[in-house]
């Protein structure tokens, strides 16, 4: 997948360090262990345990990492849900349609994974990224509370169901 200046690529081992660094310079993001992902950049995680992920990669023409998504599927079929873990987007490379692109690669791939919905969390004060979801179809669910921390924040619970069983 590709747009101007950027294009869309399954991530893999070859874009941890860079990921790390992306990921270890953005206050928002999950800061996971290098670990887990390792885990998810091997082979789309542990299919045996039901559960499948992904890591996308937005990157310049030149191949200079400008943002990742992680996405994930629990099940298949009726019971198949699908979660965009994270996306993380350079400061520098915003409003430039990264996070979105990233976020319909996750959802095409939680599709192709037999999932029926996709679920995210997101915090309640981030207006451009609940608009970014809501444009994408998402619709509130739910909130958690004191979710967040450094700040304290809710989370806004959002869902975009792929298909229905009729």
């Amino acid at each position: 997948m590709s747009a101007v200046g950027f294009r869309i690529r399954t991530g893999g081992a070859v874009d941890l360090a860079a990921v790390l660094m992306m990921e270890r310079g953005i206050a928002e993001a999950p800061h996971w262990t290098r670990a887990e992902y390792e885990a998810i950049a091997n082979a789309e995680g542990n299919v045996d345990s039901g559960v499948r992920r992904c890591l996308m990669i937005a990157e310049a023409e030149e191949g200079r990492l400008l943002s990742f998504a992680v996405g994930k599927v629990i099940g298949s079929g009726l019971e198949g849900v699908g979660e965009i873990e994270t996306v993380a987007v350079d400061w520098a490379a915003r409003r430039k349609g990264m996070g979105r692109s990233l976020c319909e690669a996750v959802t095409d791939w939680c599709s192709r994974q037999g999932a029926r919905a996709v679920e995210l969390e997101v915090r309640a004060g981030s207006v451009g990224a609940i608009a970014l979801y809501r444009g994408l179809g998402f619709v509130s669910v739910g909130r958690r509370k004191g979710y967040y921390r450094e700040p304290v924040e809710d989370a806004l619970l959002m869902k975009l169901e792929l298909w229905t069983q009729q």
